[in-house]
């Protein structure tokens, strides 16, 4: 072979020099010495951190953080690795909040298990990106093993399928995308969806008052808007009230209006109510429409040895959102959206000749990329598949019933203390309350909940979270770390009663 006159003039191999740092950077088979010892570095760099932790956030406030961030120049590298962490100690890891504590009980963040972790630094320095074989292979076989294995626990059959996301939002939003295509469909025939703007004005989506955003959200985005949801109204159980629901469906049928999707909740934010799936599984097939179930918060109880039942009548929803980053135990990000008919799927197919051409489905190779909205897209589900190889779904179950007894331990701690008002019974690992003591007025008691929360974050003993309950102030404990005691929540309650009567004394702004 003769190459072109202008390489045959360059002595190949040394015509062009790199300075030699940006080449020891890269993970090869030269460098492997190096990335077994930076990986060290920052594993004992956060192991050292997390034995320190003593409480889950230091109190720091942003004006006292972004100084220090601020400052740094990043044009200006350090030495080394051991420099770039020792820097990352003042400016991150030192003020961290950290979930694995046992006095954070505000969000739904759980604390990780070590098998996913050590999932997440192989998935990364292998870097496979799950859309198409060619960049995949075994890891796309392990992440459909996994939605078959998601798909069996929900009760779906051999036809389901689903997709592993970023998170519950962009889950609820592919369900919602398949819904509205297929109801197009079911409308105007298989041309539908390119008809979209014309048929898409009556379409209208059911959800209950304590739904998460993100339905709202899903609406706006795929051109119905806001106005497209129909709010139904929950019991005192803060769950999707069956008669306001079939109330909601008669009369959206009486303005023309089409059921494009009936959406239930098993895990609301606010609250962990748990809809009555069963009845709102009939209610939506006789309406002839599609049943989402938002199990993003719920779905650990595929795996609870005590608790599964909260979930009956799903396995009759058409499409369901599991966030396997809240109550599976695993990190950020790890989600899944499970259709019980796995050709609906196709409504998110999408072929380009340089990626997923279709010729490619129909010799039937596995690119993931035509199930999801996503092109480039991270190996998530190998945290799951280590977990489940290294512990077992019925550890992962027991992590979570401790879980959500301990919540009803700590229910009964505030019903005995008249200084606490319960909003609702708890149903899941969520508790949302006030603290009012006698003779304290509404308007105050707002006030005072509202200055509780914000004292205990500043302080950084403590993280509660807040909400609005029927336009007032409460405060919300999410429980979902197993080590924690009835203990430590006392201690938490003990610590909100004294910042909330100093505050009543005066002796705080």
């Amino acid at each position: 072979m003769t190459l072109s006159p202008h390489l045959d003039e360059l002595e190949l191999g040394s015509a062009v020099e790199f300075p030699p740092e940006p080449h020891a950077q890269l993970l090869n088979p030269r460098n492997t010495e190096r990335y077994t010892a930076d990986m060290l570095q920052a594993v004992n760099a956060v192991a050292a951190r997390i034995a320190a932790t003593d409480r889950p956030f230091t109190g720091t406030s942003p004006a006292r953080l972004r100084p220090a961030v601020n400052a740094i120049n990043l044009d200006r590298p350090l030495s080394d690795t051991a420099a770039a962490l020792e820097e990352l100690e003042t400016v991150y890891l030192r003020d961290a909040v950290y979930f694995h504590d046992t006095k954070y009980a505000a969000h739904l963040n759980c604390p990780v298990v070590i098998p996913a972790l050590a999932a997440e630094a192989v998935l990364s320095a292998v870097n496979s990106s799950l859309d198409t074989w060619d960049q995949s292979a075994g890891a796309t076989l392990i992440e459909r093993r996994l939605v078959d294995w998601t798909a069996e626990r929900l009760g779906f059959g051999p036809g389901a399928d689903g997709v592993f996301t970023s998170g519950g939002t962009q889950s609820n939003l592919q369900a919602l995308l398949l819904a509205r295509n297929h109801a197009v469909e079911q409308l105007h025939g298989p041309t539908g969806p390119r008809r979209l703007p014309h048929a898409l004005a009556p379409l209208r989506i059911f959800a209950s008052r304590a739904s998460h955003f993100s339905i709202a959200k899903s609406a706006a985005l795929l051109g119905l808007g806001y106005d497209a949801v129909i709010s139904v109204e929950c019991d005192r159980h803060r769950r999707m009230d069956p008669d306001a629901l079939r109330t909601a469906l008669a009369e959206s049928q009486v303005r023309g209006e089409y059921p494009m999707a009936v959406v239930a909740t098993a895990g609301t934010t606010d609250f962990g109510s748990i809809d009555p799936l069963g009845p709102v599984a009939r209610l939506s097939r006789e309406a002839g429409s599609w049943l989402h179930v938002d199990a993003a918060y719920g779905g650990g109880l595929l795996a609870s040895l005590r608790y599964r039942h909260l979930l009956d009548g799903i396995a009759s929803a058409d499409s369901v959102t599991v966030d396997f980053h809240k109550t599976f135990f695993q990190p950020v990000s790890s989600s899944a959206v499970l259709v019980r008919d796995g050709s609906m799927l196709r409504h998110v197919a999408y072929h380009a000749d340089y990626l997923n051409p279709a010729s490619a489905a129909r010799e039937q190779i596995p690119n993931q990329v035509d199930k999801s909205l996503q092109t480039t897209r991270r190996f998530d589900a190998l945290k799951l598949w280590l977990t489940l190889r290294t512990m077992g779904a019925d550890a992962i179950g027991s992590l979570l019933d401790a879980a959500i007894d301990l919540t009803f331990r700590t229910a009964r701690l505030l019903e005995a203390d008249p200084d606490f008002e319960l909003a609702a019974p708890p149903q899941l690992s969520t508790i949302v309350f006030r603290y009012r003591p006698a003779g304290v007025g509404e308007d105050c008691t707002d006030d005072l909940n509202r200055h509780i929360r914000r004292a205990l974050f500043a302080s950084g003993d403590a993280v509660v979270a807040g909400t609005v309950v029927d336009g007032r102030h409460f405060l919300k404990l999410t429980l979902l770390n197993a080590e924690t005691t009835l203990a430590d929540l006392a201690g938490i309650l003990g610590l909100i009663s004294r910042t909330g009567d100093a505050w009543l004394r005066g002796g705080e702004a």
